[in-house]
């Protein structure tokens, strides 16, 4: 359809600011956006409505307006409820750029253009789907009235007789899983396989659907709510650990166009209610940053006190109380290759021109979603900021009981326990994700500590092997917090000038010199328990222990020798 189309009906109440010459230009979808970069989600084509909350000064607009010009958006539309009149610097900024630029009254709400366009592009190629649309205008509203993403999930299943699924990329349901809802909930291993394999699909450029087979479960096709939105050219890996999927619990291989048009359109619809989830978290993401800012900058716990009281009653709706606080730290990290992970400064091939500080803040949000959360939106408790290539999140434990709040607190192998398949996926052999997780503090004082203990512990998962590592503030307080970060070649040589002596002993003799030693340190020295454990004589255990310090030239009644011992040992 033109934009000439859209101004020529009279129930949308467009009134054209500038850009007459551009009204040909054909409209090929619609984006509500108020973000102040929303590049990445255009694809070209599409009416851009916006309600201005990104607008701070003159100088944003031409900004705004450059943005969507390159992305090459048939239109915008500026609506009149925020702010009154359209700014004349939009209108100038508009201007400049060619582009067509309409206010849109108070009282035409952007869920009726956006059903308009979407029944007017779509309708020739898929009639089902403008009738669904058309009868459910509900579709495109905000806010519980609507019912988000779970509304047209019930109509797939109405009109077309398909179950469908909204989840996240680590297999989180988002929709479709309410009560009286579409479809039965999906066990949470089918959802992990359907996640990890749509992120491999999008890692390695398959095209959508993605069809797979689950053994028990039956096959679903998976469409990628972003397909399609990101900017000519960006790195996957910039959206893949962010995007949502719907899987439809039907095999999509001998479906016609119209009925793939009609997914990708549902696919579109979903992406609102993403973008709208999205730009809630602003206040969140905005406090935290705040927060993170002053704790960083070690300024006065009065002054971050005074932050956190504005904070808590965004992060803690609805609960008294002086809430406690627990730090998180997530980083992805990418370029990364091989099996074996040395302490950070010494990882091969990491790829420091990718920005991973917002593809660490997306994530971290999602890891910290608590499915079960009170409200219409389980992430309203959610605060995190980035710097650098470093995600920190500033999570609100209400005020209970120490026993309570143990159970309530963070812990860091449960928040990556169901999501270790999925992620590992998406990272594809050459991304990485390392966590920490700090103890909880109950004041303004604490939060600097906590901050510091969080990375520290991210730094413990760095050392470990794997693509998915987290530690908690738990591991501080061991030797295990030092040994990753011994180079390996002072590691080999401390051990084998240790133990190397042993090791070749018992392989001469089968004397069981390094099984004795062992038993030896767990049992603290007590020849009696070591004898009775080993089930030996204790002079020959006095024997074996002789023989040790012979070959090694050391003394096992001096703690520091024993100390030495029990080290090479751990790291053997």
């Amino acid at each position: 359809m033109r934009l000439r189309a859209l101004l020529e009906t009279e129930a949308l109440g467009l009134r054209l600011l500038g850009g007459e010459e551009e009204l040909d230009r054909t409209v090929r979808g619609v984006m509500t956006t108020d973000l102040r970069d929303p590049s990445r989600y255009l694809t070209g084509g599409e009416l851009v409505l916006t309600g201005l909350a990104w607008r701070r000064d003159p100088a944003d607009s031409e900004r705004f307006v450059r943005i969507l010009a390159g992305a090459g958006v048939a239109g915008l539309a500026a609506g009149e409820a925020e702010l009154g009149d359209v700014p004349e610097d939009l209108v100038t900024a508009c201007v400049r750029h060619r582009l067509p630029l309409f206010s849109v009254v108070e009282d035409v709400s952007f869920a009726s253009i956006t059903e308009h366009v979407v029944r007017q592009v779509s309708g020739e190629r898929a009639g089902d789907l403008a009738a669904v649309v058309d009868r459910h205008r509900r579709l495109m509203t905000s806010g519980p009235a609507g019912g988000g993403p779970d509304v047209i999930l019930d109509l797939l299943g109405s009109d077309l007789d398909l179950n469908a699924w909204v989840l996240s990329p680590t297999g989180r349901q988002i929709a479709g899983a309410s009560p009286g809802g579409p479809g039965a909930r999906l066990p949470a291993a089918v959802c992990a396989r359907l996640a990890g394999e749509h992120l491999a699909a999008v890692r390695a450029g398959r095209r959508p659907p993605h069809r797979v087979a689950v053994p028990g479960s039956g096959t679903y096709s998976l469409f990628p709510v972003r397909g399609g939105s990101r900017p000519a050219g960006a790195d996957v890996r910039e959206t893949v650990l962010s995007e949502w999927l719907l899987a439809v619990e039907a095999d999509a291989g001998d479906w016609p166009a119209e009925r793939l048009d009609l997914l990708h359109g549902v696919t579109q619809l979903i992406a609102v209610e993403r973008d709208r989830r999205d730009a809630a978290r602003t206040v969140r993401r905005r406090l935290a940053q705040e927060v993170l800012e002053l704790v960083t900058a070690a300024a006065p716990p009065t002054e971050i006190a005074a932050r956190l009281r504005v904070a808590a009653p965004v992060l803690l709706p609805g609960l008294g109380g002086a809430p406690h606080w627990q730090v998180v730290v997530a980083r992805v990290e990418w370029g990364l290759t091989g099996e074996g992970w040395a302490p950070e400064g010494a990882e091969p091939g990491r790829d420091a021109q990718l920005p991973a500080g917002p593809v660490s803040q997306a994530l971290l949000e999602e890891l910290l979603v608590d499915p079960e959360g009170a409200g219409p939106d389980p992430s309203d408790r959610i605060a995190v900021a980035h710097t650098g290539d470093e995600a920190v999140a500033l999570v609100a434990l209400p005020a209970a009981t120490d026993d309570e709040r143990a159970d309530a607190a963070l812990h860091a192998d449960r928040l990556l326990a169901a999501v270790r398949e999925p992620l590992a996926r998406g990272l594809d052999g050459d991304g990485r994700l390392t966590l920490g997780v700090s103890a909880t503090v109950h004041s303004a004082e604490g939060l600097r500590g906590a901050l510091e203990e969080a990375r520290h512990a991210r730094r413990v998962a760095a050392a470990r092997p794997g693509r998915v590592c987290a530690a908690g503030h738990q591991e501080l307080a061991s030797h295990v917090l030092l040994l990753p970060f011994v180079p390996d070649d002072v590691r080999r040589a401390f051990t084998a000038r240790l133990l190397d002596p042993l090791r070749d002993y018992d392989r001469r003799h089968r004397a069981e010199l390094i099984p004795t030693l062992e038993a030896f340190l767990a049992c603290d020295g007590s020849w009696t328990r070591c004898a009775t454990q080993l089930h030996l004589h204790v002079n020959t255990l006095r024997y074996r222990v002789g023989r040790i310090e012979q070959l090694t030239g050391r003394d096992l009644a001096r703690l520091e020798d024993k100390l030495d011992f029990f080290l090479a040992l751990r790291m053997s």
